[in-house]
């Protein structure tokens, strides 16, 4: 029976390091690193159940697609409930993916920073094994049926992008802590170093202007998983990589589960990407974000009910209202400011015109003689898009054709976006042929053979794997 195991998690101050132990045919998936992550407040006083949320929040959608169990010393009782409902979710979502049931020896209830040890009346007390665990139990908890929030702090995922800033926008009054995360976009290792220091340094000056606190959280997630074995074996089911297509709004909620308990974070916010009625196969979505909970914190997907042109509207409204010189970044090519000939750069930019602003105001090099060399772009393929990428060109359409052109470069533009076959932007391959090929490969190839082969897989891959951030 294949089997994942989470060992008792070890802090040192502010760093999480957990080591699991995955049976022989899932060994591929684990590089055998541990899970680290560090936080910028001390996490020694938070207990173990939730402690090994970060671990369970990235392995159990791995064991998912094996049809794997997963085993832990002492777990949550909220987030067991949670699991059991993400679970039913990803199942729903993807053909692919088979189950598994999660097994502790413990469920611990946290009401808050207060730990009480649950006992089931008919388990045998302290199992001494993995094999004896007990199965977890949901007791039938439903997001409707949960305490509400007790109004305490609350926290928010943010880089500084429409999504998030948005996010800020809408729950300002809240004074959110401004919480971003290493580990996705941006490498855990010495090459995202300078990339690491443009967002923080940008996160915390966006906070001091606003008095409010910030938390960074850096973590090796992408290297803890195996990711060129992940896609080897599921990208020709998903629309982009592992971690986005999958695992990345549990994977990074979860991670924030010790910092949340150790700075009494009651909600915890993470910007939607997509909007009702687009309904894609992705990581994060109201389905899976709004059952991430752990004791004393409920997690939201924020602002779905707003598509990307009307959080640009409401970005609007908050320039006008407070923050005249307010800049986003949501470049795919550069963290110390917007590159402005990206597609990302160039969408949002198009955008913050369609919302009665000046891009160039706002951190983004824009003129009309750009208008062509968007639409050339576009329609010779220049750009590898994926269908979350259309649903955003249709929104702008669907905005264009509500708002007078400025220039007649603009008006050239906005008549060529309205006849538009936009589904032909939509890269369908998923990557090159060779890439395809590799993949091929190292599925079907023994562990010992792809243990040869996995420093050439590592380089070949790194061409292929998009990655798309909040």
């Amino acid at each position: 029976m294949p089997s994942i195991h989470i060992e008792t998690p070890t802090t040192t101050d502010r760093t999480l390091r957990t080591t699991v132990q995955p049976s022989r045919d899932l060994a591929r998936f684990f590089t055998g690193d541990p899970l680290e992550i560090t936080y910028d407040t001390s996490i020694e006083d938070v207990p173990e159940s939730i402690l090994v949320i970060p671990a369970l929040a990235q392995v159990c959608p791995v064991a998912w697609a094996n049809g794997a169990d997963v085993t832990a010393d002492a777990v949550d009782a909220t987030f067991v409930a949670a699991v059991e409902e993400i679970k039913a979710t990803m199942l729903e979502m993807y053909d692919f993916l088979e189950g598994g049931e999660l097994y502790a020896r413990e469920v611990v209830d946290n009401d808050f920073a207060n730990e009480r040890s649950l006992e089931s009346a008919d388990a045998p007390p302290s199992p001494t094994s993995a094999e004896s665990a007990r199965p977890v139990e949901t007791d039938g908890i439903g997001l409707d049926e949960r305490n509400p929030s007790s109004g305490g702090e609350s926290g928010l995922l943010f880089t500084g992008g429409v999504d998030s800033t948005c996010s800020y926008v809408r729950h300002r009054e809240e004074a959110p802590t401004l919480i971003s995360i290493r580990g996705w976009t941006i490498s855990p290792d010495s090459s995202g170093d300078e990339q690491w220091n443009h967002l923080t340094r940008r996160v915390t000056d966006f906070a001091d202007e606003r008095s409010l606190e910030t938390a960074f959280v850096e973590a090796n997630m992408l290297s803890f998983l195996d990711h060129p074995m992940l896609l080897a074996h599921y990208k020709r089911y998903v629309d982009g990589g592992w971690y986005s297509s999958v695992g990345h709004g549990l994977g990074l909620l979860g991670l924030c589960a010790p910092m949340a308990a150790a700075r009494g974070i009651d909600d915890l916010y993470m910007a939607a990407t997509h909007w009702e009625g687009i309904d894609l196969e992705w990581g994060s979505r109201p389905d899976i974000d709004d059952h991430v909970r752990w004791g004393g914190t409920q997690c939201h997907h924020d602002c779905y009910d707003l598509t990307r042109q009307e959080r640009l509207d409401a970005i609007a409204a908050y320039v006008d209202s407070d923050a005249p010189g307010l800049e986003l970044q949501t470049c795919n090519n550069r963290m110390d400011g917007n590159c402005g000939t990206c597609e990302k750069c160039y969408r949002t930019a198009v955008g913050l015109r369609l919302s009665g602003l000046e891009p160039s105001d706002h951190g983004y090099p824009f003129s009309e003689d750009e208008y062509p060399e968007i639409r050339r772009a576009l329609e010779e393929g220049h750009w590898i898009l994926g269908e979350d990428e259309r649903y955003m060109w249709e929104d702008i359409r669907d905005r264009s054709r509500e708002t007078e052109p400025e220039s007649p470069a603009e008006r050239a533009f906005f008549e060529w976006l309205d006849q538009a076959d936009l589904s032909s932007i939509v890269d369908n391959s998923g990557s090159p042929l060779h890439h395809r090929v590799l993949r091929a490969g190292a599925r079907n190839a023994p562990d010992a053979v792809y243990s040869r082969l996995y420093p050439a897989w590592t380089v070949a891959k790194s061409g292929y794997q998009r990655l798309r951030p909040q």
